[in-house]
């Protein structure tokens, strides 16, 4: 009897591998039959996970929203309960959210994805049952139809694949925050719809050289802040780099050097919110960026996104109530905060030890352009202790204000509110209202055009406090709602991505109504008789600025400004700060 159920058991074991080695068959990826040469194709891709959704009820692919494109983007679920009704699910599984294709250029994630949902699907590897996996297949369709064999200059494979800008040619992972494209747009639904504990977005690197055939970017820990960050830093990060470890997969993170080399050490990337984990930071979102090394083959690197994203799966499954918990958290903590901060910068005192493999490289002469040029060495490998700067402080930060009010007819800023989930409300009549006023008073622009804007910077304002007349139909935001930090980032104009210096607001840099010299000449004139405080404070500017003494018209302008004709929008930022 005893033989006959060892036998039973082995049967019934060599079925089930059988059975899952059959569906894999059944299921191959174009990256599998190409031999690890090639990238599926967009439409590849989406027939993949059509054919999985058929035949695996665990598994559903949905269309969620338009793309610059004309193409929808979809979103693939795999939830062991077959439940894909986000509206509905229940709050104790967690989340993991997988952006591939935002480069289609760097398609490791699209077909390591791929591969990853079959497997699960079929039983290959093990499911998670306390996590639902989303993906967005392929994000930049418009660049993905852009299919080419030479844009990425210093890649290692695959043959033929996709273009970085988008079909308006942007780069979609400067987009989060000023959304000009539909992508962004429809990224912010399907973002606010999942709303994920951990979001993963598979890219591929370029920079220095080195034996590392996966590096890691996660959301900076400071500005994630907090238990939360804390625990990205000292807990989820490390586990994944000791996992990977073990499977023989080293890892590193992202070397962040241009045209150095890395032994001399580097800084942590610092992720603003216009890219995608700097976007997803302001929801307490565990964000993670994968780039796999350029110069890798093409399968090494799409086998290590698969296993990276297996180890987030093992983590985020593991540490569930953990991350719940400490996200729930995070999202009141705002309620106890006083300031926030603005800028951030790299704190000196702190620092990690990385043991770093990397080549020996050396400076030669060019043969093309006589001068040095860098040159690693692959004959020489090596294993140093290198710096790594990843602690920031804040080096600016403003008062959180208890509300916005955001004068009407701003309908490009309304609209981006709306997609981000943030709550407001509409003054009924008109209202007297004690507010913080701030006027822009110096900023720098880039003189060379960036993703469609010249961005401002250096933004600096001027605020006043005084009672002000609103209209009916002005906006009313309220700072105490889960999107304050979005708020924040945005509607700060010295902030780095703030909608003003993404040029939301440039109409009010420019000035509406001037004057004719002949004829001001006699009122400005009037003006300083009637005004000695006025007229002394202009004989002194005469006298200290030699450049202002010459220029007659420079002259007229400073009278003007400070009269009654010039127009009080001119440089009035048009949001203002409720502090009580």
């Amino acid at each position: 009897m005893k033989i006959f159920v060892v036998i039973i058991t082995i049967f019934c074991f060599l079925s089930c591998e059988t059975a899952a080695e059959d569906e894999y068959i059944n299921f191959p990826t174009h990256f599998e039959t190409s031999k690890g040469l090639e990238t599926a194709t967009y439409l590849q891709t989406i027939e993949f996970y059509m054919q999985l959704a058929k035949e695996f009820p665990v598994i559903n692919i949905q269309t969620i929203g338009a793309t610059d494109s004309g193409n929808p983007l979809h979103i693939v679920t795999f939830n062991t309960e077959g439940d894909f009704n986000f509206k509905k699910l229940a709050d104790d599984k967690s989340i993991i959210l997988i952006n591939n294709g935002i480069h289609p250029g760097e398609s490791d994630g699209i077909d390591a994805t791929m591969m990853l949902y079959r497997d699960l699907a079929v039983g290959k590897i093990e499911a998670p049952e306390k996590s639902i996996i989303v993906t967005i297949p392929i994000y930049n369709i418009g660049g993905s139809l852009n299919r080419n064999s030479s844009t990425r200059a210093n890649q290692n494979g695959p043959k033929s694949y996709g273009f970085r800008g988008n079909t308006q040619n942007y780069d979609l992972n400067r987009d989060f925050i000023k959304m000009d494209s539909k992508n962004a747009k429809t990224f912010s639904e399907i973002f606010h719809l999942v709303n994920p504990d951990v979001f993963i977005d598979n890219h591929v690197s370029n920079g220095a050289d080195y034996q590392y055939t996966l590096t890691h970017l996660f959301t900076q820990h400071n500005k994630l802040g907090g238990a939360l960050g804390n625990y990205l830093h000292s807990e989820m990060m490390p586990q994944l780099e000791q996992q990977l470890a073990a499977k023989s997969w080293d890892i590193t993170p992202y070397v962040n050097v241009f045209n150095q080399t890395p032994e001399n050490g580097f800084s942590q990337f610092f992720d603003h919110p216009r890219y995608s984990t700097g976007y997803t930071t302001l929801w307490n979102t565990l964000g993670l960026m994968v780039e796999t090394h350029m110069l890798k083959p093409y399968k090494q690197r799409v086998e290590g996104t698969y296993e990276l994203m297996r180890e987030v799966i093992e983590i985020t499954e593991r540490d569930q109530i953990k991350i719940k918990e400490l996200r729930n958290t995070a999202a009141k903590r705002h309620q106890n905060w006083k300031y926030y901060p603005l800028a951030w910068q790299i704190d000196t005192s702190q620092t990690t030890t990385l043991n770093f493999k990397g080549f020996e490289a050396e400076t030669l002469i060019s043969e093309i352009t006589g001068h040095s040029r860098l040159k690693y060495d692959r004959s020489k490998p090596f294993t140093k202790e290198v710096t790594y700067q990843n602690y920031f402080i804040p080096s600016d930060s403003v008062e959180i204000p208890r509300a916005y009010i955001l004068k009407k007819g701003w309908s490009k800023v309304m609209e981006l509110l709306e997609l981000n989930n943030i709550q407001y409300s509409e003054i009924k009549s008109d209202t007297n209202v004690t507010v913080q006023s701030y006027r822009i008073a110096d900023y720098k622009t880039f003189k060379q055009p960036y993703e469609g804007h010249y961005p401002h910077f250096n933004t600096q304002v001027e605020s006043t406090t005084n009672t002000m007349l609103f209209s009916e139909g002005d906006i009313v935001v309220y700072t105490d709602q889960p999107g304050v930090r979005y708020l924040l980032e945005t509607l700060e104009p010295s902030a780095n991505d703030s909608f003003f210096n993404w040029n939301f607001f440039d109409t009010i840099l420019q000035q509406k109504e001037h004057f004719s010299p002949y004829v001001f000449e006699d009122e400005a004139l009037q003006i300083l008789r009637e005004n000695s405080k006025l007229k002394n404070e202009f004989e002194l500017e005469k006298q200290i600025d030699t450049v202002f003494s010459k220029n007659w018209y420079a002259q007229l302008d400073w009278i003007y400004t400070r009269s009654s004709h010039y127009e009080p929008v001119h440089m009035q930022y048009p949001v203002y700060r409720v502090l009580k």
